[in-house]
């Protein structure tokens, strides 16, 4: 892996890079299309590729569990059994093992939990996610880490990210003795955590600094806490994270939280946001979301964002795509799922636009201006 950073806006924090992996390099700020179990849900990956999307993610919870890390591997990994031949990351599965709740025990040699698909019980080890990502294959490892609920207590927070640390000096361990399934490079990242308290995240970063990832995210955000404390913490995180590394905000999110972070020097981003909410008939538009299943768009006959150039919205209605859901079609879910991806990378490819040019502040000025004139369309 190779980040090199392009520029850094004369007035924000924002930042420009190319970051370079084994399956292709991916140029930030860059949103994520999130592909949990192998699949963006009703997408192809030609689909995926004809608007622009530069990586995806897996699952490694998932695709553990189903099909398996065993027939990935015999597949050749995961990029030949699904087709994609683009950089993935793949998350470590440590927040949905945590969010199982009564089904998981936590101990500081790993996780014991209960498949949510047949009741079976299964160990995560800092050791045996990193195989299991071997077995996948993917471009991007993320280490096994605990993700404290909010809100939590300062004593849980504490003793979340010190076991995080923990596992994560693990985790760099087994990543540098074993060695990459296939014949590429595979790269591992770091997750800070610390909840919403300003000192342990400050600790956190310290410790995961020393130990020198080639990458750091920034998790436990985006769970309920209020958007002030999100934009701090992540503010505290930028400053103190090597400027040289890639830094990834998990799980962020809604386009307002993406342009503010890409302002306080966040270089990527995921989130099943755009084909979860596209699956339920709302839409995102330069001019705000819009909930095309609404009865004030059955006889709407532009297209849902009348400047978007995508397929959806160079080819149907609102009425028509309206229509589509009352119908329950399943073209209704693919047309607003694409529409919704594509404004998310294009939302990103701008911003990087506006960062090699100087001017991101007003860039961002413009866009939420934009997005939040019309409430009501929320």
């Amino acid at each position: 892996m190779k980040f090199k950073l392009e520029n850094i806006d004369a007035t924000t924090g924002a930042r420009s890079g190319r970051l370079k992996l084994a399956h292709g390099t991916v140029e930030t700020p860059i949103f994520m299309p999130v592909g949990t179990q192998g699949s963006v849900k009703t997408l192809s990956p030609q689909e995926l590729e004809d608007i622009g999307s530069q990586i995806i993610l897996g699952n490694t919870y998932h695709l553990y569990l189903r099909p398996g890390e065993e027939l990935i591997r015999q597949a050749g990994g995961l990029h030949k059994f699904i087709n994609w031949k683009k950089p993935i990351l793949t998350d470590s599965g440590g927040y949905q093992v945590f969010s199982l709740a009564e089904l998981r025990k936590i101990k500081e040699q790993g996780v014991r939990f209960q498949s949510h698909l047949d009741g079976s019980y299964h160990d995560f080890t800092p050791e045996s996610v990193i195989h299991t990502q071997r077995c996948l294959g993917s471009d991007i490892m993320m280490v096994l880490d605990e993700c404290a609920p909010y809100p939590c207590s300062l004593n849980q927070a504490i003793q979340s990210n010190q076991l995080t640390v923990k596992w994560a000096k693990r985790s760099m361990a087994a990543y540098l003795s074993s060695t990459p399934q296939f014949e590429y490079e595979q790269t591992l990242f770091a997750i800070v955590q610390g909840s919403s308290y300003p000192e342990v995240r400050r600790e956190s970063v310290r410790q995961l600094i020393e130990l020198d990832f080639p990458g750091y995210a920034i998790g436990g955000l985006s769970v309920g806490e209020p958007k002030q404390i999100m934009y701090e913490i992540t503010a505290l995180c930028t400053e103190m994270l090597p400027v040289q590394k890639p830094r990834y905000l998990m799980g962020v999110g809604k386009p307002e939280d993406i342009v503010e972070a890409i302002g306080l020097g966040v270089d990527m981003f995921d989130c099943v946001m755009p084909t979860r909410n596209g699956r339920k008939g709302t839409v995102f538009t330069r001019n705000g979301v819009l909930v095309v299943k609404n009865a004030n768009h059955k006889d709407d006959f532009l297209p849902i964002d009348p400047e978007c150039n995508c397929y959806s919205c160079r080819n149907f209605s609102r009425a028509y795509i309206r229509h589509l859901f009352k119908a329950e079609e399943i073209l209704g879910m693919r047309l607003a799922s694409l529409h919704n991806l594509h404004f998310y990378l294009e939302l990103t490819r701008s911003a990087r636009k506006a960062i090699l040019e100087n001017r991101y502040q007003n860039w961002k000025q413009q866009f939420l201006e934009r997005y939040f004139a019309d409430l009501n369309s929320r």
